[in-house]
């Protein structure tokens, strides 16, 4: 029987990849917590880097936004020599940590003006390999605002390096708002025809807004598409994608339990409380909310 995510200590966390990781989370029943920050923003605390905050705050995975495999940087994050980014953060917070990546359509109609990624941050086959050559055990499929991610792009990027990396690495896949998509807002961000694509492309965790957090994006829709997912044996991680990890704690506690009704594995608190990285105190109210101060205490004591 696999161990869940929420006993193990950060010595196991940091090896875990593939089937064990998924196994864990499940395990976990709904009890993951994954903080999301985005890597080039300064520290919220000068001289503690914000994937040691998360960890300190209870969070179990570290997602890296805006991360550029060809120019890999965290801001606070100085590794040894001969040692990757990713490889001091896990050395350092003792978390299981991944990368976004974003699957750009190249003619997308947007919602505004487009922003230009760097080839370092966009989905495909060799971004992939060195992210996971890099010590990045989870690559998420998602996409920033107007950048033009669409879920056609997405599908094709989930078989890209599923092909390219096997069983290795956990594929996370959809979005937490439009991205700049006119067709893929509300309600049309992820539906049942969508999320067997993914998965039929090789996806292990789809991504879905948490209830609350994208308009039309109610309880019944997040629980709906959670009983599909689940029904296929894969995981569902609900998202706040849209600054909500700002708002005040009773909006965060509601948006956990809300979350945790519809069948989240993975509880996804996203990078804008102020900039880059979510309010700390709210980071701690979902955890306890969803998993109580025990577990939530434990995780942040452990010792590295």
């Amino acid at each position: 029987m696999s161990e869940r995510m929420l006993d193990l200590r950060p010595s196991v966390l940091v090896k875990l990849k593939g089937t064990a990781l998924l196994d864990s989370i499940r395990a976990a029943e709904g009890r993951t917590i994954l903080c999301e920050m985005v890597c080039p923003m300064m520290s919220m605390l000068y001289d503690v880097s914000n994937p040691e905050l998360a960890a300190g705050l209870g969070a179990d995975i570290v997602l890296l936004n805006v991360y550029d495999v060809y120019k890999p940087a965290v801001f606070g994050i100085i590794p040894n020599q001969h040692e990757s980014v990713i490889e001091a953060i896990k050395r350092l917070s003792g978390r299981v940590v991944g990368i976004n990546l974003e699957p750009v359509a190249e003619n997308a109609e947007i919602m505004g003006d487009k922003e230009e990624l760097s080839v370092g941050r966009q989905a495909n086959r060799a971004t992939a390999r060195l992210a996971y050559e890099q010590g990045a055990s989870i690559i998420t499929l998602t996409g920033n605002p107007e950048v033009g991610v669409d879920n056609t792009t997405i599908q094709k990027a989930i078989a890209e390096i599923r092909d390219e990396l096997g069983s290795d690495i956990v594929i996370i896949a959809g979005k937490m708002h439009s991205a700049g998509i006119k067709g893929e807002s509300g309600g049309n961000i992820i539906t049942e025809d969508v999320v067997e694509k993914f998965l039929t492309a090789g996806a292990d965790i789809i991504l879905v807004p948490a209830p609350g957090t994208v308009p039309g994006i109610t309880l019944d829709f997040v629980k709906r598409i959670c009983d599909f997912v689940h029904s296929q044996g894969a995981l569902v991680m609900t998202t706040i994608g849209t600054s909500q990890e700002g708002a005040d704690t009773d909006t965060i506690k509601q948006i956990a339990l809300y979350s945790k009704m519809a069948g989240a594995d993975i509880h996804h608190i996203g990078d804008a409380g102020y900039a880059g990285f979510a309010i700390p105190e709210n980071i701690l109210a979902y955890s306890i909310a969803i998993r109580g101060r025990r577990h939530t205490f434990r995780r942040m004591a452990m010792r590295v």
